[in-house]
């Protein structure tokens, strides 16, 4: 494996590279975005387990977590910026096995995510129009915004940046707008897993809620795989970072307690679209503020949308320039400059997700509850190598350049992988069946690293792993 590690750097560097074009503000339009839609769906259905006192608790852990990893995650980020991200680091690391692993966690995650957010943009719709199959709508979100990426990186990141900044306004619109209504007891009703006081299967309820915690930050890594799109990345991705955990975390306390407290929550907790919902328990159905929030809502979906389409591109992208998936995946587009291949790949795979419900939908779930979880299981794989990553390479390579340093080590990182332990291990408890679908994914695709050594070792060497 040794061998096979330093024949990545043998060779010419390759020629399959990206545009330098993103600055601070895109890159934090970019942080914000490709999680924000986490704030319009997806966490409700926390409150079906959990209720809404115990979700906060979950919810609370979930956001200590993120704001340890991003702190260590983003040392990571500056020493190494690399398109692959969490790949790179974990090929650092422990070599190409490390690398495969955390590749494909990634891969998971960001490949899973945008079909959920896709059919929550469907279900946005579908309020508009009734007649419109959400399923179709979800499907044209794909087409355009895949072209939208296609087109070049800097037109995508301006568009980003402008449908983060509309979909943060929609959300503190809606917060004003329910704000007269607002009323503590009905948040705290039932708030223990449907009871009013606390007990022990209220613990049940918040493990098993985590999933749907983890979604109101779920992504924001994936700056990182748009590090070598970055302008100045050792200066600009830790101020993205560190502004897009803290504008995320008053964001989803803010719309978790204002639609909790509008009326009867547990007519939220299953459902894509709580926002609008709650919403209607204040102004009613026919209110012109009602079909703002739908129109001006599907701002958060595209940001978030959008921006994982950059997130799966680059992480495919990375993965076939080094060998781990078929060289033709990571061409790059001659006029556009971007990895239009790759963009259609995830695509491809997101779109076959969305019409698959018979295969998706099982053990109790909805399609975009399985959905939801098997990129969250993607997600808590690719922490724990990551933060993992960050300790070895503390050791192992004591002289890299360090831009940013992870605060508080070794506390903040250890405190992220345990958290993160912990959540997976709770995750497989409760979701085993989505669980054993993640890990035949990760066998099948270890199988195929197995066979293609060859290929990697023909690979053109990477010379940001070469420091």
């Amino acid at each position: 494996m040794k061998s096979e590690a330093k024949s990545q750097h043998v060779g010419k560097v390759t020629h399959h590279e990206l545009k330098q074009t993103l600055g601070t503000w895109q890159l934090w339009g970019i942080a914000v975005g490709l999680v924000i839609s986490g704030e319009y769906f997806g966490w409700s259905y926390g409150w079906a387990s959990a209720g809404t006192l115990g979700f906060v608790i979950t919810a609370v852990f979930i956001a200590a977590m993120y704001t340890t990893f991003i702190f260590s995650f983003t040392e990571l980020t500056t020493s190494i910026p690399h398109a692959g991200g969490p790949f790179a680091y974990a090929r650092h690391a422990f070599g190409p096995t490390g690398g495969y692993l955390a590749g494909a966690a990634t891969l998971v995650e960001f490949v899973f995510a945008p079909p959920a957010i896709a059919l929550a943009i469907g279900a946005y719709l579908h309020v508009q129009f009734p007649g419109l199959e959400p399923k179709h709508a979800a499907m044209g979100a794909y087409l355009v915004f895949m072209a939208l990426n296609i087109v070049g990186v800097q037109i995508a990141a301006a568009f980003e940046l402008c449908v983060t900044v509309l979909a943060i306004f929609e959300l503190l619109v809606f917060m004003g707008v329910v704000s007269p209504g607002f009323e503590w007891s009905n948040f705290t009703k039932g708030g223990w897993s449907g009871a009013d006081t606390f007990s022990m299967g209220s613990f049940h309820g918040m493990f098993a809620a985590i999933p749907f915690a983890i979604w109101f930050f779920l992504a924001i890594e994936g700056v990182a795989m748009a590090a070598e799109e970055a302008k100045n990345p050792k200066r600009s991705i830790p101020i993205a970072y560190v502004a897009g955990i803290l504008t995320l975390v008053v964001l989803a306390i803010g719309v978790m307690v204002f639609a909790g407290a509008a009326g009867d929550w547990t007519k939220l907790s299953n459902i894509n679209d709580p926002l609008p919902q709650a919403m209607k328990f204040i102004v009613g159905e026919h209110s012109g503020w009602m079909h703002m929030l739908v129109w001006l809502g599907l701002f958060g979906l595209v940001a978030s949308f959008h921006g994982i389409i950059l997130g799966y591109s680059r992480q495919i992208f990375a993965l076939a320039r080094a060998g781990y998936l078929p060289e033709w995946l990571s061409k790059v587009h001659p006029r556009f400059k971007t990895p239009h291949r790759a963009i259609l790949a995830g695509g491809v795979v997101g779109i076959a997700a969305i019409y698959s419900d018979e295969l998706i939908q099982f053990g109790g779930q909805t399609l975009t509850a399985n959905i939801v979880t098997m990129s969250v299981f993607g997600a808590i794989v690719m922490y724990i190598i990551s933060m993992l990553s960050l300790f070895k390479l503390r050791r192992s390579d004591p002289d890299m350049e360090r831009p940013f340093r992870a605060p508080l080590f070794p506390f903040f990182p250890a405190f992220a992988l345990v958290a993160a332990v912990i959540c997976l291990a709770t995750m497989v408890y409760f979701n085993f069946l989505v669980a054993i679908v993640f890990a035949i994914f990760l066998a099948l695709g270890y199988v195929y690293f197995l066979l293609t050594r060859h290929q990697r070792e023909a690979a053109p060497s990477d010379a940001l792993l070469e420091e």
